[in-house]
């Protein structure tokens, strides 16, 4: 029915470590050639076009147009960020604010859903962050507030997709929506608005409580009652079944705990981020890239998601700097090891595809993006290269 990696084994030993100035070099390298490959014959770019994806055997991105409704809009800006960022090309910093700008029209709309956190955060978050323009703390202040309409105080969450409220037969929230929550905590700091924390700890605390099973894998799904807040049920709708420990799920809630441990500095935060980790770690293949559900009866012939390894190994590069001793090692070490994978010929792009990254999985029961390049594992890699530079060159922090 379709093609995937098994990737038996990485060839990577024991006593490797990533080559992170070559990996970048790799990402800038497929950064120019994705920007050329959006020029239409004129040699013009039509800066509304996100990539999205590229099919396995396909070498050019298929691209969709930024919109609330197209929830991966703002990660390519973002991998443009994290490229100059890398690099300190001009050239770069000018294609990453056209692309940003392009997302104005999504800022001061009716949130569509969450997502408009994934949607900003990485273009005007980034861009704030590596320059300091007012207009784009504006635009982090303004989507902060659009998302925040969407909190309920009952249920203690954000609703995460108001289109399904029928379906789901209530307020639903995924576990998606703990990334998200960056937004409102730069925007609390950088507007000094302190309802919109409040809102993002209460949401982080509210997804702790009933998210989980007793072993810390997480429900995709959480449903409340929309009137009376009370937990209703947990199921799944992108992995394979509600008791399954889908595997980008898991993915954002290692990195939603730890960031928000970042942004709190409460430590019950920081122990749940280790917790949701460490079941995570014990179940992953020898090469430590997941299969797309950890639960999937087809193991080993069935599809790894690149995308879930990239997002953990960015995850836990900082977490280790906020454990000591054995744990540090550990969560550092696995990083390495996801991103040495990656970088290997089992998952990296080869030099006719502009994507850094192969064999990820979008949304397996609905068959979509099942083993293609995509977006977002493009953004969690260059964002977890450049960690690992920062961590292994603190001048550059």
């Amino acid at each position: 029915m379709f093609a995937f990696c098994s990737c038996a084994s990485s060839g990577v030993t024991a006593s490797s470590e990533p080559d992170v100035d070559n990996d970048l070099d790799f990402c800038d390298r497929h950064v120019r050639a994705s920007l050329n490959d959006l020029k239409n014959e004129a040699g013009y770019i039509d800066y509304s076009m996100m990539p999205r994806n590229i099919a396995a055997g396909d070498t050019t991105w298929h691209c969709r147009k930024s919109s609330p409704e197209e929830w991966c809009s703002g990660f390519w800006p973002g991998v443009l960020w994290y490229a100059y960022e890398a690099t300190g090309d001009s050239a770069l910093l000018t294609e990453a604010d056209r692309f940003t700008l392009r997302l104005d029209t999504i800022i001061n709309s009716r949130p569509y859903d969450h997502d408009i956190g994934f949607l900003i955060q990485c273009s005007y978050g980034n861009g704030y962050r590596l320059t300091r323009k007012p207009e784009y703390k504006e635009a982090m202040v303004n989507a902060a507030d659009s998302l925040a309409t969407l909190f309920n105080p009952k249920a203690g969450t954000l609703l995460s997709w108001p289109r399904n409220i029928d379906m789901f037969g209530g307020h639903n929230t995924i576990i998606d929506n703990m990334i998200n929550l960056e937004l409102l905590f730069h925007a609390a700091a950088e507007a000094h608005r302190p309802y919109l924390y409040d809102i993002a700890v209460k949401h982080a605390e509210t997804t702790m409580k009933h998210h989980f099973r007793p072993d810390y894998t997480s429900y995709h799904v959480a449903v409340y009652d929309p009137e009376s807040g009370e937990f209703l049920r947990g199921c799944t709708h992108q992995g394979l079944a509600d008791d399954s420990m889908w595997a980008r799920g898991q993915a954002w809630a290692i990195y939603g705990y730890t960031m928000v441990y970042r942004e709190t500095g409460d430590t019950k935060f920081l122990d749940f981020a280790q917790k949701v980790t460490d079941v995570y770690l014990d179940r992953l293949p020898e090469d430590k890239i997941p299969y797309w559900d950890f639960n999937d009866p087809s193991i080993p012939e069935t599809p790894r998601d690149a995308s879930a390894a990239a997002i953990v190994a960015s995850a836990l590069i900082e977490l280790s700097t906020m454990v000591d001793g054995e744990k540090s090692v550990t969560y550092l070490d696995s990083a390495k090891k996801m991103l040495m994978s990656l970088a290997s010929d089992s998952y990296r792009a080869p030099d006719n595809v502009p994507a850094f990254l192969m064999h990820s999985v979008g949304n397996m029961p609905a068959g979509s993006e099942i083993d293609y390049s995509i977006i977002y594992a493009d953004y969690y890699y260059i964002e977890a290269l450049n960690r690992l530079k920062k961590l292994e060159t603190p001048l550059l922090s």
